[in-house]
């Protein structure tokens, strides 16, 4: 979609491009949801692909995913035998309701930023403990977890001017055991509810990340394995207005799923090895 309002580009951001930022300006990195919309608030847009972010850098610490990293070139990524959990990028790959287009520009970070519930770079990171930084105006950081970064539907904790740098997914997570769980109305169709499930080797701790069914991603942590009596619990438990409700599910229906889905996710752990 054209963007009339639009009356300068900047594609040579400085390297802290929060410094320049007025207002009616926005970060354009895909730009796959900035031009499928109209957005009559904006004037400006600074391109921040022109900064030559690395994509994917991997360390022994575990692996740094710029922001402007793409959908297709995290789904290329072919992560070390011993990251168990790497093949969980695949899988929240193949959770976009997007086609291979879209990939190509859908960048990672612009996912998380846009913060709707049904974001799968969210699932993924919350799930693997990443943490995001956070470039300010003042040119200053910040980090946060990924699990407190989104706080509802299209709302999260980003300043005016503040821009995503990067997430840092820490080895620790990426060699833990894993399971998920995705349902969708219609094959391709967009999530309702997407859960993962990781647990530590050598333990039987238990952490369950909820996304899709509910406005911002909830992470249960179990020191031990539940029983699945307290699991059910802990999932009652859940503020009845934290549960999303559009075309794509009631929330009473996301919470059945979520229960149903919670224990099959802690039968599989108890039967072995994944």
């Amino acid at each position: 979609m054209d963007l009339n309002t639009i009356t300068d580009v900047v594609r040579r951001p400085p390297d802290r491009p929060g410094s320049e930022w007025r207002d009616g300006d926005a970060w354009l990195a895909g730009g796959t949801w900035l031009f499928s919309d109209q957005q009559p608030h904006l004037r400006r847009l600074v391109d921040l692909t022109t900064l030559g972010w690395e994509p994917l850098v991997r360390s022994d610490a575990g692996l740094e995913i710029g922001a402007t990293c793409t959908i297709r070139d995290l789904y290329a990524f072919a992560p070390p035998d011993d990251w168990r959990a790497g093949s969980l990028f695949g899988t929240s790959c193949e959770a976009f309701l997007a086609s291979f287009k879209i990939w190509n520009s859908a960048t990672v970070g612009g996912n998380i930023c846009m913060s709707l519930p049904a974001g799968p770079m969210i699932t993924m990171t919350v799930a693997l403990e990443a943490t995001y930084t956070l470039w300010a105006v003042d040119g200053s950081e910040r980090t946060v977890d990924a699990a407190d970064f989104v706080t509802g539907n299209h709302e999260n904790v980003l300043a005016p001017g503040e821009v995503l740098r990067r997430i840092d997914i820490p080895v620790t997570a990426l060699r833990k055991r894993h399971t998920h769980r995705r349902f969708t109305l219609t094959h391709l169709g967009r999530s309702t509810l997407f859960m993962i499930g990781t647990r530590t080797p050598g333990t039987d701790d238990l952490l369950l990340t909820i996304t899709a069914g509910t406005t911002r991603p909830i992470r249960l942590a179990f020191d031990a394995a539940p029983d699945a009596e307290a699991l059910q619990q802990s999932i009652d438990a859940i503020p009845a207005d934290e549960w999303f409700d559009d075309p794509n599910g009631t929330p009473d229906h996301r919470r059945h799923l979520a229960k149903h889905f919670a224990e099959e996710i802690r039968t599989e752990f108890a039967a072995g090895d994944r």
